[in-house]
Parts: structure tokens; sequence; C-alpha cells
């Protein structure tokens, strides 16, 4: 049986066969319960050694100064670099950061969240995209709703819908849109996307803007011309490998790469395949992580202010918040470079 710091909420509930709110309203004294209901729930989370809600009084009294930041990977320098932002604002005011890595896995991203309220963190950054997933959501609540109750204060980047907590939006969809505008304008016509998986909403962003500004220009985008890999290098280098399987004929004279790492491995197979960027295939990305400007091509691409992203974040957290979630958003920019041009008539 599960048991151990990262146990969480939605476990205690799960092994007291109750819901959520139920579980919550026992372990952080919100509301009377049912008798059976509360023993059922306490034996529960006494054999899974569950932490409960014991940091409201530790945070009403500031004893400790710690924030919490999870991130999907730690290794992406999308991620780096907002966690970088992030540090830059709690090193200004005497804040401790705790990093956790989830490897894009929900259930440890919620598992993370349970630790930190048992450590007692004064703030929890979340950088990383929510899950299209409402099971998830139900269960990050659980645990983020009373943390917040207790004193604690949260913050996300990318957009969070089902969680109330305030959250820094960069403009995934508008610039997605606004780069599917300038590649039309170059000429192309034949697209293809390199994906994420789609439960994250800063896939399914990304790509809906992209796809909807191509169908308000006449391009049309079929389910074949999305590709949906890991949200890696290794995953676009495979996805450029798939599109590349396809007759020349049936190619894209372009490939939006969602992410640019994912770009970065397409135009590592491309490069392998004797294939000319921009020659015979254009490719573009998203985020403009430092790199990419020093690759050959240097890389089309949306930039993202990405430690502005996480010093805004950390700034939210710090303020704290009413009872109304606050929500900041960032323009996205459009960079063409020499990765993309005019496609071979």
């Amino acid at each position: 049986m599960k048991s151990g710091p990262h146990v969480t909420l939605a476990d205690v509930a799960q092994s007291a066969d109750v819901s959520l709110a139920t579980a919550s309203r026992v372990l952080n004294g919100t509301a009377s319960v049912r008798t059976d209901l509360r023993d059922r729930v306490m034996s529960a989370a006494t054999e899974l050694a569950y932490a409960p809600n014991a940091h409201a009084q530790a945070l009403a009294g500031g004893t400790h100064r710690t924030v919490g930041v999870i991130c999907h990977d730690v290794s992406d320098p999308y991620f780096s670099a907002v966690a970088g932002g992030v540090m830059k604002v709690a090193n200004a005011n005497g804040l401790l950061v705790m990093l956790a890595d989830t490897f894009r896995d929900p259930d440890r991203e919620v598992a993370y969240v349970s630790a930190l309220r048992a450590q007692r963190a004064s703030a929890i950054v979340l950088i990383g995209s929510a899950f299209e997933d409402r099971s998830w959501e139900r269960a990050m609540a659980a645990e983020l709703d009373p943390y917040r109750r207790g004193g604690g204060q949260v913050a996300a980047v990318s957009r969070h819908r089902g969680l109330k907590v305030d959250t820094v939006q960069p403009d995934n969809r508008g610039g997605a849109a606004a780069l599917a505008k300038a590649l039309v304008g170059l000429g192309h016509k034949r697209f293809a996307v390199l994906a994420g998986p789609t439960r994250l909403t800063t896939v399914c962003d990304r790509l809906d803007g992209f796809a909807e500004e191509l169908a308000a220009h006449g391009v049309p985008l079929s389910d074949d011309d999305v590709l949906e890999t890991a949200f890696t290098r290794d995953g676009g280098y495979e996805a450029a490998k798939r599109l590349l399987e396809r007759p020349k004929r049936k190619r894209p004279t372009c490939v939006f790469a969602v992410t640019d790492l994912m770009a970065i491995g397409a135009l590592a197979a491309l490069r392998e395949a004797g294939v000319a960027v921009p020659g015979e295939i254009s490719v573009a990305g998203f985020d403009d992580i430092p790199v990419v400007r020093d690759l050959t091509p240097a890389l089309t691409t949306v930039a993202l202010p990405l430690e502005q992203l996480g010093e805004r974040a950390m700034d939210l957290a710090l303020k704290g918040s009413g009872t109304r979630a606050r929500t900041v958003r960032l323009n996205a920019e459009v960079v063409l470079r020499e990765s993309t041009a005019r496609p071979r008539r």
C-alpha cells in the first residue's frame, strides 16, 4: 500500500472510500462530518502516514520562508529560464527555493504539492502546463484549496482553467496564430505540425491558434498533418523522421514544432536525411530559448519573455491574493530567422 511523504489527499479519500471533499473536511477541520466517515478518513490517513495540513499556524507566524517550484522538465531550457526568473525574485526577497521535476507526470505533480504542504512551504509556483484532465484538476484542487485557506500562496504559469489560483499566461494561442499568418505570407500552403501530447493545455492552445489562423486563410490542416509525439528534442526528431517517410510530393513545405526543443530535433533529422532547410522544408518553433538563434540555420520562432514569466509568477505569490484569482497576460512575438523562406516553385 502507498505510504510516505508523497501520499496525497486523493490517496486517503480512495482508501477510505469517501469523496475528496469529505476527506478534506475531516483532515482540515473545515466542517462537521458524520462520525463513521470521520473515523474511516482518520484511519486511512494513519495507515498511509498522510501528512495533514499542519502548516497553517507556521505560515501565519512566518516561521518558514520556503518556496516550492514545480516544473515538468528542468532539463528543458524553457523551464530552466522560467525557474530562473522565479529564483531571481525569491532571492531578492530572502526566500529559499525548492525545485521539483515532475517529468510531466500528473500524479507526481499532485504528490509534490502534497509534500510541499507537509514541508510548510510559504508559496508554491507551478511553471508547467496544466493537464486537460478533470480527475487531475480535482486532485490538485483538493490539495491547493486547503493550502491557500491556511495562508499558503499559489501562482501558476500557463493556462490552468480548473484551478482558482493566480496565473501568468503567455499568449500561446495568439503567438501561434501570428506565426501561421507570417508563414502563409511567405507563400506556404502545405504544413505539418509537430505537437506534444494534446492533454497539455499549452499544446492545445498553440495547435488551435495555428490551425485556426491557417483555416482563416483557406489553408487546410488535416489530422494526418498533426504528429503527436513526446514534448522533447527526441520527440521532434522522431516526428520529422515519420514525415520523411512520405513521398516528396506529399511532404509539407513548412513544419511548425510547438516547442523549440522539438524543432531542434526536427532540424537534426532533416540534416541527417540531406534535406535542405529552408530550401526544401522550412522549420519554425515556439519559445525562443537562447540556443535557437545560434543554430545553422537560426530558427524562426515565437519569442516569449521566459524569465519574466517566472518573475511575474513569483511576484503574484509574494503579494498574495484575495478571493478572486488574478491573471497576468504577457505577449508573444514572431521572430523570423533563416530557417524559414519562400517555398520553391
